[in-house]
């Protein structure tokens, strides 16, 4: 009967990640699997079955954990706003808090431009972008 209640919780999990394809269940199909494969040995009694099959879902998920955070985190991709925070620009139009003013070129393309610390920052200066918000850059002066 014991072999025949852990197939059938091996059989449950698959079909709840083949469902969920989200890695959620499938350590506890290789439990379940495990201790359907011990049972089928012996005539062991059922905490004794529960802790194999706690035991091995929890050595599966402490194995696969760091492959699977490594792999997720390996494929991330900056967006171009984000290749352009540390670029030098050049002021083409004063900014000026006052007055809402402000327009750099970088790369070729003129943004508008907001200064970091408030303070006004005169035409042809050369700055570094700090932070992209939206089509706005948030520059400092160049030291």
């Amino acid at each position: 009967m014991d072999v025949l209640f852990w197939g059938i919780m091996a059989v449950v999990f698959i079909v709840v990640e083949v469902m969920t394809v989200q890695l959620v269940s499938v350590w506890l199909a290789v439990g379940a699997f495990a201790t359907m494969i011990c049972s089928c040995f012996g005539d062991i009694p059922f905490w004794a079955e529960l802790l194999v099959f706690v035991t091995v879902s929890a050595v599966c998920l402490a194995i696969s954990m760091p492959i699977i955070m490594r792999k997720r985190n390996s494929g991330y991709i900056p967006t171009n706003s984000e290749l352009d925070v540390g670029k030098k620009a050049v002021v083409a139009e004063e900014i000026n808090p006052d007055t809402g003013t402000g327009r750099v070129t970088l790369s070729g393309v003129d943004w508008s431009a907001v200064s970091e610390s408030g303070e006004v920052i005169p035409k042809d200066s050369i700055v570094t972008v700090s932070q992209v918000q939206g089509a706005k850059l948030i520059v400092r002066i160049q030291a």
